[in-house]
C-alpha cells in the first residue's frame, strides 16, 4: 500500500535571487545565482549532485524547450537533468519530482531548480497563452486573469451573502499585510508598505480588483537540494532538518468549466489538494496546528478564497479572520511572510520553490527578528496554475521535528 513522501526526505540546502526587474541577467544568469547560494547552504560539492530537475514554463524566452541549458549555465557533472512544466505549479512540479527520485532510492541528492524571466515576454500581465488553449482563447477572446478572478469576487459575495464593499476592505487589508511583510524583505521585488485607503483608492483593473490586488510581473530563481534526513542529519549535524510532510498536486477535470455544480466560488483542486495533504502530514487541525502559510495570492481574491479551501478559514468565514488579523505576520497563521506573489511578482517557473525557501528559512530561524514567525513548526505552501474553472493546484507541507 502507498505510504507517501513523510519524512522521507529532507532539504539540504536551498537558494533564491532577489525577485524583480533582472533587465541584466538571463535566466542561465538568474539559476546560476539561486544555485550558488544553495550549493553553499548544503555544504557539498557539486559532484555530489547525481540529478537535477528545471521548472521553466515560457520557454521561448527563458532556457527553451530542453533541460540541457540548466546542465550547461550549472556545470553540472554530466547527470540527468529534466524540465518539468505545469502552469503556476511549476516550479513546485520540480520540487516533487526531486522528492520522488530520492524517496524511491534512485540518487542520494538531487536538485530542483524554477527559473522564469517573465518581464522579457513583454506583457504587461501574463501572456494570454497561460491557462488557454486555442479554442478557449478563439471563444472568449477578451478573457484576462483579472476579469476571471474578479468573477470570482462577485460569485464569492453571493455565494455567502457578503456586501462587495466588505470583500474589498478584506482584499485591502490581504494586500497591505503582504506589502508590510514584503518591505521587510530585501529580496522581494516591492518593498513599499501601502495603506488600505491607498489600495481602495487605486485605479481599478477589473471590478472589484484594483491595481494593488493584481500580483505584478517579475524575474527570477529559486533551488533546493533535496537528500535522505539520514544523508541530512549527518551533513548537517547539531542542526534542525527540514522535511517534507507531503506532496499533494489536483487537476481539473473540466467539470467546473461545463458542469451546473460549480459555484464559480471556490478552486475545487485546492480543496482536494489540501484534504490529500493533510492526510499524508497527519494534520487533524490545520487552524491550529499550521505555523504558517505562502498561497497563490495571484490576487488578493484569491488568497481570500484560498484560506476557505485550504480548510483554515470556515466556509465564509475568511472576512472575520482577515479583518481580525488571523494571517496577519503576527496573528496565528501568518500568511505571505516574505511579502507574497503580491511582493515578489509572479516569474511562472519559480514561484513554487521561491515559496519553499520562505518556509525554509522561517522554520530554521534565519530571517530578521522583524519578520520572524513565532516557534515556527509546520509550513504549507500552495500553488494554483490557471484559471478558476480549470487548473492545477499544489500543495508541499515542510517541517522540522
Amino acid at each position: 500500500m502507498a505510504e507517501g513522501i513523510r519524512d522521507k526526505v529532507a532539504i539540504l540546502g536551498m537558494g533564491c535571487t532577489r525577485f524583480g526587474e533582472r533587465w541584466e541577467a538571463y535566466a542561465e544568469d538568474l539559476a546560476a545565482e539561486a544555485f550558488v547560494e544553495c550549493l553553499a547552504d548544503a555544504g557539498i560539492e557539486k559532484k555530489e549532485i547525481e540529478a537535477a530537475y528545471i521548472g521553466t514554463h515560457i520557454d521561448e524566452i527563458n532556457v527553451g524547450k530542453a533541460a540541457v541549458p540548466l546542465g550547461v549555465a550549472l556545470k553540472l557533472p554530466y547527470i540527468p537533468v529534466t524540465r518539468t512544466e505545469n502552469y503556476c505549479a511549476t516550479a513546485t512540479e520540480a520540487f516533487r519530482a526531486a522528492c520522488y527520485s530520492v524517496a524511491a532510492g534512485v540518487y542520494d541528492i538531487v536538485l530542483a531548480l524554477g527559473v522564469e524571466k517573465l518581464k522579457d515576454t513583454g506583457y504587461g500581465g501574463l501572456p494570454a497563452s497561460v491557462g488557454m488553449g486555442v479554442r478557449q482563447f478563439m471563444i472568449s477572446a477578451n478573457m484576462t486573469a483579472p476579469g476571471m478572478f474578479a468573477q470570482l469576487a462577485t460569485a464569492y459575495s453571493a455565494k455567502w451573502g457578503i456586501p462587495m464593499e466588505k470583500i474589498k476592505d478584506a482584499m485591502a487589508h490581504v494586500s497591505a499585510k503582504s506589502h508590510a511583510n514584503g518591505a521587510l524583505n530585501p529580496k522581494a521585488h516591492l518593498r513599499k508598505a501601502v495603506t488600505e485607503e491607498q489600495i481602495k483608492a487605486a485605479p481599478m483593473i477589473a471590478y472589484p480588483l484594483g491595481l494593488f490586488d493584481c500580483c505584478g510581473v517579475s524575474d527570477g530563481a529559486a533551488c533546493a537540494l533535496i537528500t535522505t534526513p539520514a544523508i541530512a542529519k549527518d551533513l548537517k549535524q547539531n542542526q534542525n532538518i527540514v522535511k517534507v510532510k507531503a506532496l499533494a498536486v489536483s487537476v481539473s477535470s473540466g467539470e467546473e468549466a461545463i458542469g451546473t455544480s460549480w459555484d464559480g466560488a471556490h478552486f475545487v483542486t485546492t480543496r482536494i489538494a489540501a484534504t490529500k495533504a493533510y492526510e499524508e502530514a497527519g494534520v487533524k487541525d490545520p487552524r491550529k496546528e499550521l505555523s504558517m502559510c505562502e498561497v497563490h495570492d495571484c490576487f488578493s481574491i484569491t488568497e481570500m478564497v484560498t484560506m476557505e479551501d485550504l480548510h483554515i478559514s470556515p466556509k465564509g468565514g475568511a472576512y472575520e479572520d482577515i479583518m481580525g488579523g488571523f494571517y496577519d505576520l503576527n496573528g496565528q497563521v501568518p500568511c505571505q511572510v516574505d511579502g507574497g506573489l503580491k511582493c515578489f511578482g509572479h516569474p511562472i517557473g519559480a514561484s513554487g520553490l521561491r515559496m519553499i525557501y520562505a518556509m525554509y528559512e522561517q522554520l530554521l530561524e534565519r530571517v530578521p527578528e522583524e519578520r520572524k514567525v513565532k516557534n515556527p513548526r509546520l509550513g504549507l505552501t500552495h500553488n494554483l496554475g490557471g484559471m478558476p474553472h480549470q487548473n492545477v493546484a499544489a500543495i508541499a507541507i515542510l517541517g522540522i521535528d
